[in-house]
């Protein structure tokens, strides 16, 4: 397959232009979203969903993520990424698989929906992850756009896919939120350095490879500026997988996590990585066939007895 977005290749780093659609869909009064969000999501690359879910929906959901992060000894050893210098659990990937109520998260309407109508298609679930970041040790997220990564070293073939970042825990100016660059989604941005075997051991605790250089960040912000999306929990912040964003470390009292799910489009699903001979493992890239998500509607505290995992 033609590599359109070659990276980690040149000497230098290159800002080069999107080659794919973003809005994926024609808007209708039927769309999950209205029309000014999908102009904002075009524009943008990211959304601010609020109030999607009920009080006790939230507090499901936050139970089910203590229940995580309180039993490690349950879960895949491999799926568990700490913190660079502490055994404080940084990230816990795979979650689709490892929780039941992760599980119907990732098939619900409120988020599927606005996924499919997006990228223009059926999805699937690329990548799941909870997302931890403890107070007053929580360390930094650099910029990345992950595109970059799913392209280079998981095989990922065009930009149709996007996050989404369900709040846990109230996300405020202070404790380390998500940081998008609006408009940057319209720009692939090149990375230097070739990527050594096995990258993902370290770059999931601290990437070095696939770091975009920090000329053209600058030119970026200076462009376009910089968003912190904050939020109380429950919210849902989205965005194109080709935005550029990271994190700030947490030195306040307050925690933030959130649960982080990854929509592809089925018609995207994963070829042979495009700079490295090895692919990532399992835990952070589904490969072979992808069926479509079977979309679920209702609350989410249904009996967990009718749940299993997608």
């Amino acid at each position: 397959m033609q590599d359109l977005y070659p990276s980690r290749f040149a000497a230098e780093a290159e800002l080069r232009p999107r080659q794919d659609p973003v809005v994926r869909s024609t808007w209708s009064p039927v769309a999950p979203v209205s029309a000014a969000q999908a102009v904002q999501f075009e524009r943008d690359g990211y959304l601010v969903l609020e109030d999607l879910f009920s009080a006790e929906e939230v507090d499901f959901l936050q139970r089910a993520a203590g229940e995580l992060l309180g039993n490690p000894a349950a879960l895949d050893r491999e799926t568990i990424v700490t913190e660079p210098q502490s055994d404080e659990i940084r990230s816990i990937f795979e979650i689709h698989q490892q929780s039941a109520v992760m599980a119907r998260l990732a098939r619900d309407a409120r988020l599927a929906d606005v996924a499919r109508f997006l990228l223009g298609d059926e999805v699937y679930i690329h990548q799941s992850r909870l997302n931890y970041k403890p107070g007053f040790k929580g360390r930094e997220f650099y910029w990345h756009s992950d595109f970059e990564t799913w392209h280079v070293e998981d095989g990922m073939p065009r930009m149709r896919a996007l996050s989404m970042s369900i709040l846990l825990a109230e996300n405020t100016p202070h404790n380390g939120p998500l940081m998008v660059i609006p408009g940057s989604h319209r720009t692939f941005l090149t990375c230097v350095g070739e990527t050594p075997e096995d990258h993902y051991l370290s770059s999931l605790k601290k990437q070095e490879y696939g770091v975009p250089d920090e000329q053209s960040l600058a030119e970026m912000a200076q462009r376009h500026g910089i968003v912190a999306p904050t939020g109380k929990p429950g919210t849902v912040i989205l965005f194109d997988c080709n935005l550029m964003h990271g994190s700030n470390g947490n030195i306040t009292p307050f925690p933030r996590a959130n649960a982080f799910l990854v929509y592809n489009a089925v018609s995207n699903q994963l070829e042979k990585p495009f700079g490295v001979e090895k692919p990532r493992p399992w835990f952070l890239a589904h490969r072979g066939k992808a069926e479509p998500l079977a979309v679920e509607r209702g609350p989410l505290s249904e009996p967990l007895a009718e749940m299993v995992p997608a």
